[in-house]
């Protein structure tokens, strides 16, 4: 609880979201030369970003608009709604155990570190 009310007293500038979902929002892939390189996910971070700044569930209340809490908050709504998938099943249980749910962990440590 004492976590959630510091990330939610935690305002957060256009420089650090956009550096917190650079890190997040990444995937490896093969370059020119054979070797793996993380990529940033373009279209997750201007997803993210929007729901952030105003298009998510609740980023106009006090307590996330603008904050870490609301950041937390995008993300989560981006992969538990908003991230394509084959199938709804398939979004569920990656949200819950899969690649989804890692995002969320990461996004949470990541943001963790802005309070700390």
């Amino acid at each position: 609880m004492m976590q959630m009310k510091a990330l939610s007293e935690c305002r957060v500038n256009a420089r650090t979201t956009e550096a917190f979902l650079q890190r997040l929002l990444t995937y490896p892939a093969s370059t020119a030369t054979g070797r793996t390189a993380m990529v940033v996910n373009g279209r997750a971070v201007n997803s993210v970003q929007a729901l952030f700044a105003g298009r998510g569930k609740g980023s106009n209340l006090a307590s996330a608009a603008g904050t870490a809490w609301g950041l937390v908050n995008s993300v989560t709504e981006f992969v538990d709604h908003h991230r394509r998938t084959r199938s709804e099943d398939h979004r569920r249980d990656a949200a819950w155990f899969g690649h989804g749910a890692q995002i969320k962990q990461k996004a949470w440590n990541e943001v963790i570190k802005l309070v700390a």
